[in-house]
């Protein structure tokens, strides 16, 4: 009589490994364009909470640029950011996309967009 076979052979091994590889490997290149919008969505939070009268467009991007700077930001610049008055507020933007290679001439694009309003209505 025959016995019900039990467990996983070797080729079987090999190609969950490859699979278990492949994702593993994607999450590694990814991994660096997300803890860098991060970095940029911290700093117009931090834009939002300590810019409560802002004057003009300028004076944003002076400190958005010192902050990319301190966290090592280089996904954009502070003259990437997209600056709008809306009333008495600023809106400020930042919508970039990233790429990231991956194998071959196979590549991850990410599309980031943070918006934050400066401001009047940015302290309600």
């Amino acid at each position: 009589m025959r016995k019900n076979q039990r467990g996983i052979t070797f080729i079987g091994i090999l190609i969950l490994a490859t699979f278990i590889g492949l994702f593993v490997y994607a999450g590694i290149r990814l991994v660096p364009l997300y803890l860098e919008y991060m970095n940029i969505a911290k700093t117009l939070d931090t834009l939002k909470l300590d810019m409560t009268s802002v004057d003009s467009p300028q004076s944003i991007r002076v400190a958005a640029d010192k902050r990319f700077f301190i966290d090592a930001v280089n996904a954009i610049s502070a003259k990437d950011l997209e600056i709008t008055r809306d009333g008495a507020a600023w809106v400020v933007r930042a919508n970039y996309d990233a790429d990231a290679p991956f194998v071959a001439n196979i590549s991850f694009s990410v599309h980031f967009d943070k918006t934050v309003v400066l401001g009047v209505a940015g302290g309600a």
